[in-house]
């Protein structure tokens, strides 16, 4: 016999997987290679986030960077912005830039000002790319369990980003103590 569920009948959630803890770095390496296609760079950030957290393991909305404060992705894109000097796809972003801001340049334009132009733009390219890696690799250590992320700022704390809120990223203790001097 066939049986209709009513609308109010009431549904049970699915279970949420079971995390197991992390006890040491190889399993924290086990753990980032299931869940990420580029590892290497994921346990990069989780060990910038690690040494930089507070004593509650919280990193942000804003980090101290020299003689300001920055939101923390952008402070993670800027630490790891040399790893990439010398990739091919770079230097062909910032022969393209170049290219570009050449073909628009009026006569009356000086060397300094292009020159200048040019290097705000290269910042401003490598910024907003190294701000979707950084945020793609967090995804994946929020995947694997490693991390809990949240955003925080105008208004209020909210679980969603928009209004003026930056991103805080809480590493897991477990974890913490699993990168302590192993790293």
């Amino acid at each position: 016999m066939f049986h209709q569920t009513d609308l109010f009948d009431p549904i049970e959630p699915a279970p949420r997987a079971v995390v197991p803890p992390v006890v040491a770095l190889p399993d924290l390496v086990e753990r980032v290679s299931q869940v990420s296609k580029r590892p290497r760079y994921v346990l990069l950030i989780l060990n910038l986030i690690a040494k930089a957290a507070g004593e509650n393991g919280n990193l942000g909305p804003y980090v101290r960077s020299e003689a300001e404060q920055v939101p923390v992705r952008d402070w993670l894109c800027q630490a790891l912005a040399p790893l990439a000097n010398r990739d091919c796809r770079r230097t062909a972003m910032i022969a393209s830039v170049r290219s570009e801001l050449m073909a628009k340049a009026d006569v009356s334009e000086t060397e300094g000002d292009l020159a200048q132009q040019q290097d705000e733009e290269i910042e401003a390219r490598i910024l907003r790319s190294g701000r979707t890696n950084v945020s793609r690799a967090v995804s994946d250590l929020v995947r694997a369990g490693l991390l809990h992320r949240h955003y925080q700022g105008y208004r209020v704390d909210h679980p969603n980003r928009g209004a003026q809120r930056e991103a805080v990223y809480t590493i897991a203790p477990d974890v913490r103590l699993a990168l302590a001097g192993n790293f």
